[in-house]
This record gives structure tokens, sequence and C-alpha cells, in this order.
């Protein structure tokens, strides 16, 4: 059935010394499609910004700018939306991505928008040791979704979830070879290991709905931002988390996609101050509502 969520991303900015001047753009707006609807968004800045706009990407992501001018130590940043979300019909997966995976390739009309996405990156992220691990999922003429769920199932047994052991410049060759990593670690390698085989793979930010184990109350901001990969299957975009080794379903909220990160960061800006450090904290919770 459809769910619907509250959802909150703070972000708070602390200085050790007066900021005069604080640009920043964001991606905080959950984007609505086909089987997803923002309802309501409202972004909260404090202090409140002297300028601001709205606008849309290349990819049609919403993306958030603002101006801060006013002096300040603090920098408050929150996201309150309100989405809902549809789940896939039954067996969705199997019937989008029946075919041999090789058919999935990106050609002619229909894949025209998607062609960009089965371009490696600068730096090059396709590697030959990413080639040599996404080997024995790619066997000529398997279903692309038996493709999808052993590269999934492989991700998740073969690498450690290690919180704060890398950043979001580490690239691919290094998770490759420490064997651990975040969220977007595993989604990026997923990734390139689709590009690698000539499919069109894109990088997915959003949200995912957790519940609390029977019999506890759920924690408020224990959540967090959660990144997953979409691969094209010809017809249609198909998400698949290697984190947790599983499909995209109505658990997962979408804000936004493009070919890396860097097209779709929460929030980065230019900060003009002689503070000698910062620090940073993100709080983030995703609530169920009743529909």
């Amino acid at each position: 059935m459809t769910r619907r969520y509250q959802i909150s991303h703070r972000t708070e900015y602390r200085y050790s010394d007066d900021v005069t001047s604080s640009y920043g753009r964001g991606h905080l707006t959950p984007r609505s499609s086909a089987r997803q609807r923002c309802v309501t968004f409202d972004l909260g800045i404090d202090p409140l910004p002297a300028d601001r706009s709205v606008s849309r990407d290349a990819y049609g992501n919403i993306s958030s700018y603002f101006h801060v001018t006013e002096r300040h130590r603090v920098l408050s940043v929150v996201g309150a939306s309100v989405v809902e979300v549809d789940p896939p019909p039954p067996g969705w997966q199997d019937s989008a991505a029946a075919q041999p995976w090789e058919r999935a390739r990106p050609e002619g009309l229909s894949g025209v928008l998607a062609t960009e996405f089965a371009l490696d990156l600068r730096p090059p992220e396709i590697t030959d040791e990413v080639i040599d691990y996404a080997a024995p999922s790619f066997t000529p003429g398997r279903p692309l979704v038996e493709v999808l769920r052993d590269l999934n199932g492989r991700i998740f047994s073969d690498f450690a979830y290690q919180s704060g052991s890398t950043t979001v410049s580490t690239q691919v060759a290094q998770v490759l070879t420490a064997r651990e990593g975040v969220c977007q670690d595993f989604a990026r390698l997923a990734i390139a290991c689709l590009r690698a085989n000539g499919l069109a793979a894109s990088y997915v930010s959003g949200y995912l709905a957790t519940d609390p184990p029977p019999g506890k109350e759920r924690m408020f901001g224990v959540d967090a931002t959660h990144a997953w990969a979409a691969v094209w299957t010809g017809e249609t975009w198909l998400g698949l988390d290697p984190t947790n080794d599983q499909f995209v379903d109505e658990r997962y909220i979408r804000v936004g996609w493009g070919r890396d990160y860097a097209d779709v960061p929460p929030l980065r800006g230019i900060i003009f101050t002689d503070s000698e450090y910062s620090v940073i904290d993100v709080s983030v919770d995703v609530a169920p509502l009743d529909a």
C-alpha cells in the first residue's frame, strides 16, 4: 500500500569565529515522479538569508540557493517535507528486467537520454580491478534481473559497512582495496560495474525509512541520508541498493539523481570567515504518517 512519510533533515554548522557571508546550495526537496509525490516542502534557514531562489538542474532535480549576509557563528538549515510513495507492482523487477542484460545497453531513441549515464567519470572509475570484480555477475545472456541480484548480493557480502571509513572524495578503486565503506561507496561501486559493461546507471540520493525493533519506540533524528543505484533496463529505471542487498521499493524516498554524488549533494557552499575550525551536525528523521 502507499506509504506517507514526514521527513526532517537538519544540518547545523558551528564556527569558532564570525562568518560574514555564507553562500549555500542544496538538494533537499524530494522529487515527484510516477510512484512518488512530494506533498509539502519547506526549507528553513537561520539566520534568514538576504537572497534565496529555487531552480531545476539538467536532471530535473530541485536545487535551493541561499545567501546569508548576517554575521553568525551558527548556521541551521532544515528541510521539512511530507512525501507519499507507492509500492512497485508485484514482480515488477522480473518483468522489467527479464531480457538478457546485453539488450539493456542504451541504444536508439529509447536510450538517447540514458546514454550519458553509461559513460565513465573523470577521473576514471572503470579500472581493470572494477572490470574483474564485475565479471562473475555478467555472464553472457544472463537475464538482467539475475545480474542485478547477483551484483547486489556480492557487494553486500564482500564489503563491510564502516561509518567514517571514507569521504565523499574516496574513489571506487580505494573502496575495492579497503573492502569497506558506506552506502555512497557501495552505490558508486555498483554503478562502475554496470557502466563497465555498457549499461546506463545513475546515482540516487534520498532517504530510507527504517522501522524500530519490535517493542521499541522510534527515536527522533537517528536516520540518515541514503544512496543507491538505478540501472536503465531499456524501458525504465530500476533501483538497486547494494548496501542492503535489495531492490528499491516504497521504503525509499528519492531526492535527486545524477551521474555521481557531486551532482546531488545535500548541501555545499562557500563561506567568508577567519574561523579556525568548524563543526557540522546532521540529523535526519523519516517518520511514517497515517495515509
